[in-house]
């Protein structure tokens, strides 16, 4: 069942098209993270689905109930949406227990339960509950910010980037637990985010979104290793691109001869690898057995426990234009034992590459 439905939705802001007949559905109690570059139409969207703007036409759906369509327009503060933005935008005149409780019905004592209730399930201490916002940690704001958004019991939760502004290992974990609580309580979420790793290691479902139109949504693991085309590959993170000959499930490239994940494409076509599917090991006479090319380390980028080698591949010739080629790749790498700069290294593939769709539809 899907908790959120949403049909063709199109907008314009004077000459300029927001969103372009967007569709998509939100399973219930599900995560769908929706990301994009800047101007790609996903705040305008998380905005529509909140009731803070309205399309030019196409309909919202919320567990059955229409939103929005040509005759209808149900406003902000009668849609039970939970909305978390950005800076989480407390009250600086309240405390902790004053925003949470903010709206709250009923008397003083059953409110007091139900703020200690909600400070327990996002993990704040109860002694905090008459602290003022500026005596807060981001990461406590934001908390309080779910808090409150949580309150109301919503149908929804909409999250508007709500960890871009905390250091890198405390939104890593505030994400996991926000993720762990909203899964717990049966929330339905959507998720706007400028962070590529944070939509993919939250969402149930990822949406991407470009120029107004939605690219491709699914599951995140399959965007990650099957994207629709060159563009949104790259946009979620990097990635290998070449072109090759694809004939019965095996494509012929500068890597060598490697299986592909679409049997029935046949002829020149463009493949994508993630760097972690390609493995490198010192040059020797048993490496050149295994099928794969040789290349040069030119670059090292230590990053811990992993380290990204700048790989310049031998010169050969294409098998697509029949030209000399001089290409260089990324390939990730343990950061334990990496080869060093200017050794000569054997590299292989693991797995299937993934044939792009490059029709016009997709470059549109």
């Amino acid at each position: 069942m899907n908790a959120l439905e949403l049909n063709a939705l199109h907008k314009t802001f004077g000459n300029v098209t927001a969103l372009d007949h967007v569709n998509l559905s939100v399973p219930a109690g599900s995560r769908t993270a929706i990301v994009g570059p800047s101007g790609s139409g996903k705040t305008t969207l998380l905005r529509m689905i909140a009731g803070f703007e309205f399309p030019d036409t196409g309909s919202i759906q919320l567990s059955g109930q229409t939103l929005v369509d040509a005759t209808t327009q149900v406003p902000a503060h009668q849609r039970l949406i939970g909305y978390v933005p950005q800076d989480g935008a407390l009250f600086p005149h309240m405390t902790v227990a004053g925003n949470i409780g903010f709206g709250l019905p009923g008397t003083a004592a059953s409110k007091q339960q139900r703020i200690a209730e909600l400070m327990e399930m996002v993990a704040l201490e109860t002694r905090m509950a008459n602290r003022w916002p500026h005596e807060l940690s981001g990461g406590q704001q934001q908390r309080v910010a779910l808090a409150r958004a949580l309150a109301q019991r919503p149908r929804l939760m909409l999250l508007d980037e709500p960890f871009s502004a905390l250091d890198t290992g405390l939104r890593a974990t505030l994400r996991k637990r926000v993720a762990t609580l909203l899964s717990e309580a049966g929330i339905t979420t959507v998720l706007v985010t400028h962070d590529q790793a944070e939509a993919l290691s939250f969402a149930d479902q990822l949406a991407v979104m470009r120029q107004g139109r939605l690219v491709q949504a699914g599951q995140p693991m399959d965007l990650y290793l099957r994207p629709v085309d060159t563009q949104t590959a790259l946009f979620l993170g990097d990635a290998v691109v070449m072109p090759a000959q694809v004939d019965g499930g095996w494509a012929t490239c500068d890597l060598g001869r490697i299986p592909v994940n679409n049997p029935d494409h046949r002829g020149a076509a463009d493949i994508m690898l993630r760097p972690e599917q390609l493995q490198v090991v010192p040059d020797t006479r048993d490496s050149r057995h295994v099928n794969g090319c040789l290349g040069v380390i030119t670059d090292r980028d230590f990053g811990g426990n992993v380290c990204t080698l700048t790989v310049e591949l031998h010169p050969q010739v294409c098998a697509v234009s029949g030209q000399t080629t001089h290409r260089s790749l990324l390939v990730r790498s343990s950061g334990l034992g990496a080869p060093p700069t200017g050794s000569t290294v054997h590299i292989s593939t693991l797995g299937d590459a993934h044939v792009l769709d490059t029709s016009s539809e997709h470059r549109r």
